[in-house]
């Protein structure tokens, strides 16, 4: 088991009002599942998302991160973790603008003290994996918005981590990218790595095995699913109907 928090709450205080963003969350996530969380604005699923990333710490309840309890660590330990143990991919890729694809995949590594040759190693590694190895020198302005979020994903491996969390990795994506991406996320949990997407749509969940949807803080409904095929939707994409004469 990876993931495991127990009737997890956040509270935030705005003035005099406290607003429950998650009330009492319990679940498990087992290394190697593909699992999308969806949910209404306001519904807790973003929230639940910082938690798992340790952005935030809970009002109360627990939280074990690959046999760690991380719910009440201080800020510095959350952040080792982070590190350590957690990649990130975000709906505007978050790639620094003047610098290259390889040296933003580098960024974690710099933090975590990697020695510059074992860094570029790495990281050229990680995009060749993501299929960018042509464009390791390129800035994030001389690349499609789908090159972007490869590179963002090369760097959310590049610290080898046990858990990928993507926050609307599609959303600032047309159609055709976005099941490139999904289909990408399929490749590497296919690989073995876990990985929890937060999204507003149903296209995009039905790619993930698992689907958990939030309503008022609270887990609504935990079911299994039979994953789409994205590869097999990039194909049928590829074939396109002859036009009439």
């Amino acid at each position: 088991m990876l993931i495991r928090v127990e009737d997890l709450h956040k509270d935030y205080v705005l003035g005099d009002t406290v607003v429950r963003a998650l009330d009492g969350v319990s679940l498990s996530i087992d290394a190697g599942e593909f699992v999308a969380v969806m949910g209404p604005s306001g519904s807790g699923k973003s929230t639940f998302m910082n938690m798992l990333g340790c952005l935030d710490r809970p009002t109360a309840g627990a939280y074990w991160l690959a046999g760690e309890d991380v719910a009440h660590m201080e800020a510095d330990q959350l952040a080792a973790i982070r590190n350590r143990r957690i990649g990130f991919v975000f709906q505007q890729f978050n790639l620094l603008p003047r610098t290259s694809a390889v040296e933003n995949v580098e960024l974690p590594l710099i933090y975590a003290g990697v020695p510059p040759q074992e860094r570029r190693r790495r990281a050229l590694e990680r995009l060749a994996r993501v299929g960018l190895a042509a464009r390791a020198g390129h800035q994030p302005s001389q690349l499609s918005g789908g090159q972007q979020q490869r590179v963002a994903i090369a760097r959310a491996l590049v610290n080898d981590p046990a858990l990928i969390l993507a926050d609307e990795p599609t959303g600032a994506l047309d159609s055709r990218t976005s099941i490139e991406i999904m289909a990408l996320l399929r490749q590497l949990n296919a690989a073995g790595m876990t990985i929890v997407v937060v999204t507003h749509e149903r296209d995009i969940a039905a790619y993930a095995s698992r689907l958990i949807a939030f309503r008022d803080g609270r887990v609504r409904s935990d079911t299994r699913q039979a994953a789409r095929d994205a590869a097999a939707d990039l194909a049928a994409l590829d074939v396109q109907p002859q036009a009439a004469e």
